[in-house]
């Protein structure tokens, strides 16, 4: 996994947008939160699926940490 990668983004930018942008890929499975294949700790937030989270509004920054999985 990479570290120390930053990007900016907008509010309201879908998060594997982002992560795309950035070079990063998020594996994904069913791209609708129920298969949890995409999920990120957002240390501001918490863990979540980052197919259906865009980036919220209110943060200055936030924190992604990803997982490493070798099923996906």
């Amino acid at each position: 996994m990479p570290d120390d990668v930053t990007i900016e983004a907008e509010v309201g930018e879908p998060l594997l947008t982002v992560a795309e942008r950035a070079g990063i890929d998020i594996p994904t499975g069913c791209l609708m939160g129920s298969c949890h294949a995409c999920e990120v700790d957002i240390e501001e937030i918490g863990e979540l699926c980052s197919c259906i989270f865009s980036v919220p509004p209110g943060y200055a920054q936030l924190t992604i940490n990803l997982f490493s999985d070798p099923t996906w």
